[in-house]
């Protein structure tokens, strides 16, 4: 395909440079999906005009306020509705609109993610859930669009402009179906792409929310809108139901979080019509289950920021995969009277394969302190590191007070000493973006239940210079390269630590959960949950006798806290009967509970399909509670 038309901007895409794997803002399919709806509301004559990608910085967001702190509202976003083309496309031509859509509307790093798709295409989704039905636009006017009171917030300002209407883009009309790309080769489409601009002509209404331009403030969000919480919560269906008779408040997501839509369908259809053993295979469905696999592997790698998809091994959760770790590099690098430095904030997943690993070896374990808010007393690290440690073991979030460790700093830190660092991601990936080489740590870990994926799945990144020199964990089919009885020769890795058949589905299933929270947006998680949480907390402050344990302005949504002398089973007890799940306990955390004299807490723990009317009953529950 050749397109002979003057060239308009002096434009050409060979000098944009290669992004870095792994650092791309949407995959291939969100695009796509897009680009599908996008064209939907263009005339059939023209294709789309040149637009200057907007300049945006990575969204953050402040500390949680004091007392004093107000701010502004947060509303609601509308994600892409389900207008379907008025015909069929082919995959091809649909490729084609996504790359003209990214070549012109979206940052230049997203060519990657293209390049992949113009040889192995998506099937498009209209919808992030399963449902198709296209969403209301939000009334911005009305008292019920805002979520989060105001009085309880601190002010974040908006980090990305909110996309304006271009007049050279016409909003309304039919899509035509472009001709098939004979040649694939994406430098030339691209190319073509900046070389024809359309004329201009009088901007009509926009169809679409990345088109409009509403007065609100918003979130800091990519698409320059509100955080749309109850459309989100449609994906859900598990949140609507009764329990108890009352509706369910599900704040127990540190314990786990529940599954959107596509996540359970994903898993139905991988069963219906791909469920297969992998690799080793010859047949079609063979194939299918270890692209599928395979591909899930590469989700997990983009979603780290990991250099390559050798780098992740697929296991159960994090806490096999530091027990694969302890059993791997520790037998091999920890000796007697070497040390293992861990915080007084971890689970237990992270201090018992510890214990088992020093107890076979005669190792040590140095414990870093924390202060009275919940934070690492960083010098006390600093003093720690001597020349028989050899390994650093933090949590980046801790599961029972929300605090987020400066992971970043104290792996600088330890590299100075010459010493590797685990991190366990296993409460940080659901609540903001990780990059495991801006951490530059050598082993990270998540658990796939814990980012709206399924049970049983979870994924350990180790770092591939790292990753060659580890002896195997388990033996069995799989993780081999030849047997015989006199010797075995291993697979490299990956595969090398994942012996026997491996849990495909689940691993499918959480490539699944990857693509629904990327279509969302990391950062716009982040400042939704991060507002969520400054309500939360200044609502629980309004309760006498309640204490907030871990109070460190740098936290997640984990609100733990205890009631006067009411057991804490008690009071989960009385929450339950109102429909409201939280945990009341240690939290697999008894040191941390130690800590602050405590045998357990109460836990609600929040996710972006939480609201503040859910908090305001939580609230309404504990003060019937505390003055009965």
């Amino acid at each position: 395909m050749t397109m002979n038309m003057p060239e308009s901007n002096g434009k050409n895409l060979d000098y944009l440079p290669e992004p870095s794997e792994g650092n791309q803002i949407f995959d291939p399919l969100s695009v796509a999906t897009l680009a599908n709806q996008f064209y939907t509301a263009l005339p059939v004559e023209n294709n789309i005009a040149p637009l200057t990608p907007p300049q945006s910085a990575a969204p953050t967001h402040p500390p949680l306020p004091q007392p004093d702190s107000r701010g502004s509202d947060v509303g609601g976003v509308v994600f892409l509705g389900s207008a379907a083309p008025s015909q069929v496309l082919t995959e091809e031509a649909l490729t084609r609109m996504a790359q003209q859509f990214v070549a012109t509307l979206l940052p230049t790093q997203l060519e990657t993610s293209f390049k992949q798709a113009l040889t192995q295409p998506e099937p498009i989704s209209p919808s992030l859930g399963s449902q198709p039905t296209a969403l209301p636009a939000p009334d911005v006017t009305s008292e019920a669009f805002n979520p989060v009171p105001k009085e309880y917030l601190t002010e974040i300002p908006s980090l990305l402009p909110i996309a304006q209407p271009d007049p050279g883009i016409p909003t309304s009309g039919n899509p035509t179906a472009i001709a098939p790309i004979s040649d694939l080769d994406w430098k030339q489409v691209f190319t073509e792409i900046q070389d024809n601009p359309l004329p201009a002509q009088e901007p009509s209404q926009p169809s679409f929310y990345f088109l409009s331009s509403p007065k609100v403030e918003n979130l800091g969000l990519e698409s320059g809108e509100p955080f749309d919480v109850q459309a989100i919560r449609k994906d859900f269906p598990i949140l609507h139901q009764n329990v108890n008779g009352k509706p369910l408040i599900w704040m127990d997501n540190a314990a786990t979080t529940q599954k959107p839509q596509s996540v359970i369908d994903s898993l139905s259809r991988f069963y219906q019509r791909d469920n297969s053993n992998i690799h080793r295979g010859a047949h079609t469905l063979a194939a299918r289950a270890t692209d599928a696999y395979e591909s899930a592997r590469e989700k997990v790698q983009r979603f780290l920021g990991a250099s390559s998809a050798s780098e992740i091994i697929f296991v159960r959760g994090t806490t096999e995969a530091i027990n694969l770790v302890a059993q791997t590099y520790g037998r091999k690098h920890i000796g007697e009277g070497d040390e293992i430095l861990l915080s007084t904030l971890e689970h237990h997943a992270n201090i018992v394969p510890w214990q088992m690993l020093a107890q076979q070896t005669g190792a040590i374990i140095k414990v870093i302190p924390v202060s009275d808010r919940g934070e690492i007393l960083l010098e006390e690290y600093a003093q720690l590191l001597s020349p028989r440690t050899r390994l650093v073991g933090i949590t980046q979030v801790s599961n029972a007070l929300g605090t987020v460790l400066p992971v970043r700093e104290m792996t600088e830190v330890a590299h100075r000493h010459g010493v590797p660092v685990l991190v366990d991601g296993a409460q940080a990936v659901s609540h903001f973006p990780v990059n495991v080489q801006d951490i530059n740590c050598d082993f990270y870990t998540l658990s796939g239940h814990k980012l709206f994926a399924p049970t049983g799945i979870g994924a350990l990144y180790v770092k591939r210079e790292i990753l060659e020199d580890l002896p195997p964990w388990q033996g069995g089919g799989s993780m081999i390269r030849s047997v015989s009885f006199e010797k075995t020769v291993y697979s490299d890795p990956p595969a090398k630590f994942e012996a026997g058949t491996p849990n495909i589905a689940d691993a499918v299933g959480l490539g699944a959960a990857i693509d629904y929270i990327t279509r969302l947006g990391m950062h716009n998680i982040e400042q939704y949950e991060h507002k969520l949480t400054c309500y939360a907390t200044k609502r629980l402050a309004e309760i006498p006798g309640l204490r907030q344990i871990g109070t460190s302005p740098h936290k997640v949504s984990v609100l733990s806290f205890i009631l006067d002398d009411i057991p804490v089973e008690q009071v989960g007890q009385r929450l339950a009967q109102e429909g409201i799940a939280v945990r009341a306990g240690h939290h697999c955390a008894q040191p941390t509970m130690q800590r602050y004299g405590l045998t357990g807490t109460v836990r609600p723990s929040l996710a972006f399909y939480n609201t503040c009317a859910e908090i305001d009953t939580l609230i309404e529950v504990l003060q019937t509670l505390r003055f009965r």
